[in-house]
Order: structure tokens, then sequence, then C-alpha cells
């Protein structure tokens, strides 16, 4: 089989149902914060099993935002995975702190909880684990460390909307748990993101940080009710959810586990086709973890006689996209220089953001495609 129109990689799963809920925010004249993100917002939390849900514009937002209302700032000091996206540290740059990096286990591509404690020092503040492609940290392990030594954990949920860890969904685990709804996520906006909590007063300073400070959002200053003054509160930020958004994520969230349950039939398919190839595959979730199946990441091996970036060249030249998740963040010349990391001081990650490629893994994927990715891989070697 060959395909004439290039598979791209992550390509969001849309129906006329979001279409229709965008289409009905623009003829209401109300796009911007109001009622749907707030309904988006009871239904996200309903699903996640969680007291409070803030929505914002970014899981960078969400981020940036937990660890100021978490208290943390100038002269402290965050721990986080050596393996992620350049969000995650950069949030807790933009915060004042100082990022402190761990590499990440060998296997489950996840923060190595084994090396957390000799990174802690009397400037340690926060933990922010990242669960990785959908899976789930070692949280038991984690939140031990987090209670033993008073730090605040902030999840890094960005790949884990579905993902549960001993029958709890991550995110409400720690104090604070940051979603994304990028395009390329298992319930995308477009752009977005939102923060849990379970204490109400972060909540509240959530809710006013993410919108310059204000004492009230816009729907409530603009409301058929009546015009409401407003106070500024805080030193804010401009990271709110528009209702254009959330229009999109009310029926992306509301078939969620049908979307679950077909990236888990392609999941089990790589799993079992691509076995024998010269490439490690992503490890199977522990018994107690639910895997979200955001990311399928295949890690190429030596004996395979390609490297890296030739396997990601021949799939984008057989119309098949991909990704890299990611490189290591020593990698990087700004961290590098910044604070003097050096890649072989992580190896793991170092390894892994020179080996591996992500392979598409959209519910919206027929079996054709999934047939055609399949056979190019074999080809490939």
């Amino acid at each position: 089989m060959s395909v004439e129109k290039f598979i791209v990689f992550g390509r969001p799963h849309f129906g006329e149902e979001e279409t229709n809920e965008v289409v009905d925010s623009i003829k209401s004249g109300w796009i911007g914060t109001g009622p749907k993100v707030k309904l988006f917002e009871e239904r996200f939390k309903e699903y996640e099993n969680s007291r409070y849900a803030v929505a914002v514009n970014s899981c960078t937002s969400a981020l940036h935002l937990s660890i100021i209302v978490a208290g943390i700032g100038d002269q402290d000091e965050v721990i986080t995975t050596s393996m992620t996206f350049c969000s995650t540290v950069n949030a807790i740059i933009h915060s004042g702190a100082t990022p402190v990096i761990v590499d990440c286990d060998r296997e489950t591509y996840c923060i190595d909880t084994a090396q957390i404690e000799a990174k802690i020092t009397n400037k340690t503040k926060a933990i922010i684990p990242v669960h990785f492609a959908g899976n789930a940290c070692e949280m038991d392990k984690l939140m031990k460390i987090a209670r033993k030594y008073n730090l605040k954990v902030i999840e890094d949920c960005a790949h884990a909307i579905e993902t549960t860890y001993s029958g709890k969904h991550v995110g409400t685990i720690g104090d604070f748990g940051c979603f994304s709804f990028y395009v390329t996520k298992n319930l995308t906006t477009g752009e977005g993101g939102m923060v849990l909590t379970e204490d109400e007063n972060h909540a509240n300073k959530l809710k006013i940080m993410a919108l310059h400070g204000l004492s009230r959002d816009a729907w409530h200053r603009f409301s058929d009710t009546g015009y409401k003054h407003y106070d500024v509160m805080a030193a804010g930020f401009k990271y709110n959810m528009m209702d254009i958004q959330a229009a999109m994520g009310l029926h992306q969230l509301a078939k969620i586990e049908p979307s679950w349950q077909r990236r888990k039939e392609i999941w089990d398919r790589y799993q079992k086709e691509l076995r024998g190839l010269p490439i490690k595959l992503p490890a199977e979730p522990a018994k107690n973890v639910k895997h979200g199946y955001h990311l399928f990441p295949v890690l190429i091996q030596d004996e395979s006689g390609i490297t890296r970036d030739g396997f990601l060249n021949y799939m984008q030249k057989n119309n098949i996209g991909v990704g890299v998740h990611y490189q290591a963040i020593p990698s990087h010349t700004f961290y590098r220089e910044k604070y003097g990391w050096i890649e072989e001081d992580y190896p793991n990650s170092k390894e892994i953001g020179e080996k591996t490629v992500s392979i598409p893994l959209s519910p919206g994927l027929s079996n054709g495609e999934v047939d055609y990715i399949i056979n190019t891989i074999k080809n490939c070697f």
C-alpha cells in the first residue's frame, strides 16, 4: 500500500460537533472567557475527579502559575527531569527559581525517582514530575520523598489526560496538575491548558493570577446581570482560555474514552508488528497504571545500521509525519551555557534524545494508514 496524502503527525481528530460549537460561540458574540470555559472546567474536573479546575491558554502557563501560587520564586530550586520539553524548565526559570534536573528512567523515560534525593538542598521547594508519553511516574515513591522534605509536587500532565496511577488520575496526586490541550494532544483546543488542585485557596489565586490579577473575570464583569467593577489584587498574567477554545474542548472531552480505545488499538498493533526489528519499543505500563497512549516513541538501536535522523528522513520521504520527543534538556545551547549542564551527566536522557522518533498515534488514523506505517518501518530496516 502507498498513501498519496501526507500522514500528519498528531493530527487532531475533529467531528461536526466541534465545528458547530465553535460556530455557536462566534454567533453568540461571546468568544472570550465566558460560560463555555466555565462549563469545560466543570466537566474536566469531573472527568479527572478533582475539586477545582482552572482553564488557561497553555500547559506552560499552567506550570508557571502553579509555581508562583505555590509561593516559589527567587533563591528557590525546583527539581524536574532532563527528558522533557523545554517549557517545563522555562516555567521554573520564569518564576525566578532555579531548575535542577534529574536523569530519566531508561525504560519509562519518566524521572528516575532513585536520583531525586541526591539533588535536594535547603533551597529545594518543589518537584515537577513529567508523565512521559502517557505513562505515569512512580508517584508513591515521589510523594514519599516530597513529604519527607516538605516539598510541593506540581505534576506535568501534558501527555497524560487519561492516565491513572493506582486508580487515581495523575494531576490529582500532587499539589497541582498541569495539562496541555495543544493541537497534537489527546484532547485539543488548538492551544490551551488546565490546572487541577484540591486546595480552594490555590484555585482562587490561580484564577486571579491567570487574568491580570483582577478580582473578577470578564464573564462576571460583562454578563447580563450588570457591569461589576474589578479590583487588581496582584500583578497577574494574561493566561486565560477563550470560549472559542473551550467549545472544541467540550466535545473533545466527550469522546476522550473512545479516542483512547482507538489509540490503544494502534499501540497494541505497533507493539505486535514491530517487535523483532532493531528498535526499542516503548515500555508497557505497570499493572497499577492506565497509560494515556499519547506518544509511541521508538529508539533506533545501533545495530540497525541507520541513524535516528536517517530513519526520520526516510519516514518523512514516505509521507509519514514523525516527531522527536525530546532532545535532552542539557543538549540545548541555552541551558548548557546558563547552568553548565553536561549531556554526559544524564546518560539515559542523552541516548533517548539522540535515538528516538515518535510515530503517529492519532485516533483518526485508518487501519490502512496504520498498515502503511508498519510496512514502511519494516521496509526501512
